[in-house]
């Protein structure tokens, strides 16, 4: 059932990006572009999901808080923390710089290769890549003493 229930969000979402253009790189770098042909039209894009995601995390946090599932049957996990360190900053401007220049993010991306869009094929890779690096230098960092 848990399956079924991601499956069913997954293409939920991806559809929602594919309809609201989160997927046409030249849609998100022109509203990245405030100074020059600004496109507005993402801004309501982010603020609908911003409204579903407060929604979502409220009734997460009240599942969480009594104890009780998600409804895939998981655990619930909510973050733990709420401060903001150089790690945050400086992850928030690595992506970015990347949603920037490539005009990609994780999700659209990952929909755009489905589609076999052509930058996404050189995107995808390097974001894996990415991401691999960044497991191999955490997990390096974590095994050192702290000076």
């Amino acid at each position: 059932m848990g399956a079924l229930i991601a499956l069913l969000a997954g293409m939920v979402f991806g559809i929602g990006l594919l309809l609201g253009g989160m997927t046409d790189p030249a849609k998100v770098q022109g509203f990245l572009d405030v100074f020059g042909r600004w496109n507005p039209s993402l801004a309501f894009v982010m603020g609908g999901a911003i409204v579903v995601a407060i929604g979502a995390f409220t009734l997460a946090t009240r599942r969480a808080a009594t104890g009780r599932k998600s409804w895939s049957g998981e655990p619930i996990e909510l973050p733990t923390s709420n401060g903001i360190d150089a790690r945050l900053i400086g992850g928030g401007v690595l992506f970015g710089i990347g949603w920037g220049l490539a005009g990609f993010c994780p999700g659209p991306a990952l929909v755009a290769l489905s589609s076999g869009f052509g930058p996404a094929l050189w995107f995808v890779p390097a974001m894996l890549a990415g991401t691999a690096l960044h497991d191999a230098v955490a997990r390096g960092a974590a095994g050192r003493p702290r000076e």
